[in-house]
């Protein structure tokens, strides 16, 4: 059952940290040129630059890079890449098959090394990331054809050589949109629900623009309405029906779901994808957990806040307990 109260949403819950934070990114993000005056490879790089949002992205050695044979439907042909993070802890005996954010234009699985480096320890399990195709060079349906290739090599090659018995899925904004289609993509496609547990940050569920997103406006705290407007745009180029269950997983049917957890902020364009997915996946039948923090922006995970620690720590601790490990403490 979801629970919420209403005090979460008063600008008295929002920390000062939090509030300070969001003002200092706000600022920064306006002062910067707008991202769609360049082309999205220009984008990219500038982000490996630390340029925009986020922190410029820390590598390290211990994550191993593999290439996978191609995507399930108009194939990569082998040149899909996997990154994998064993557990510092011992040999895993469940897998999280990652999928990231950056509405389907950017990001990358080598992006967030540290944290799926963190995920891997704190819970035991084996991190693979995947590195889907982006938008525009390759719009829909690039991405999920090769999250569901991720998600079949995992449930069947990984799962022999790495000996493993239960497995995870998830992602933040564009990638917990991913993560949900590849879902419904191995129930309806191939009859399978191999996958224990889900987690979804800050998703979007509804490429046709959830009140929050469309009412959102011009502020820029990581995202704004114009950005998942040009995202869509980027993403779906040959007259697909936004409202499809492949593209907007918040119009599918839900039965059979894995249990999963939802979090997102409620200074977030994409609150309500979060909030609606969350209660239509109950209603499905599934179980499903609920945090709203005060005061987060899109993905706050990717920021040094006190937030931000407390919610990588349920997410954690909801994988572990899902796959039948110790809670983290």
């Amino acid at each position: 059952m979801l629970s919420l109260h209403h005090s979460l949403f008063l600008p008295e819950a929002v920390s000062e940290e939090t509030r300070a934070f969001n003002e200092d990114l706000a600022n920064r993000l306006a002062a910067e040129p707008d991202q769609w005056s360049f082309p999205p490879h220009v984008v990219r790089a500038r982000r490996e630059q630390g340029i925009g949002p986020f922190p410029a992205p820390v590598r390290i050695e211990r994550a191993r890079d593999i290439w996978i044979g191609g995507a399930a439907r108009g194939g990569t042909e082998g040149n899909l890449r996997l990154r994998l993070f064993l557990p510092q802890t011992g040999q895993p005996e469940g897998a999280f098959l990652h999928i990231h954010g950056g509405g389907w234009t950017f990001g990358g699985a080598d992006m967030q090394d540290l944290r799926l480096a963190e995920m891997a320890d704190r819970t035991g399990l084996l991190v693979a990331s995947v590195d889907y195709r982006l938008a525009p060079e390759h719009p829909y349906p690039a991405a999920p054809d090769d999250c569901e290739a991720a998600a079949l090599w995992l449930i069947g090659q990984a799962a022999q050589e790495f000996g493993l018995r239960r497995f995870s899925i998830g992602g933040d904004s564009a990638g917990a949109n991913l993560a949900a289609v590849t879902l419904l993509r191995l129930r309806d496609w191939h009859g399978l629900t191999p996958f224990s547990a889900a987690v979804f940050i800050a998703g979007c569920f509804d490429l046709s623009l959830t009140p929050s997103a469309r009412s959102w406006g011009a502020e820029k705290l990581v995202l704004n309405t114009r950005d998942i407007e040009m995202f869509v745009r980027m993403y779906l180029q040959n007259g697909e029906d936004p409202r499809s269950p492949d593209i907007s997983p918040l119009t599918a049917d839900l039965t059979g779901m894995p249990p999963a957890y939802f979090v997102a902020g409620t200074r977030d364009p994409l609150l309500d994808d979060t909030l609606f997915q969350a209660t239509r996946w109950i209603s499905s039948g599934n179980s499903a957990t609920l945090d709203v923090f005060p005061g987060g922006c899109h993905v706050f995970q990717s920021f040094p806040l006190e937030i931000s620690d407390q919610s990588k720590s349920l997410i954690d601790n909801f994988l572990s307990v899902i796959m039948n490990r110790s809670t983290i403490t």
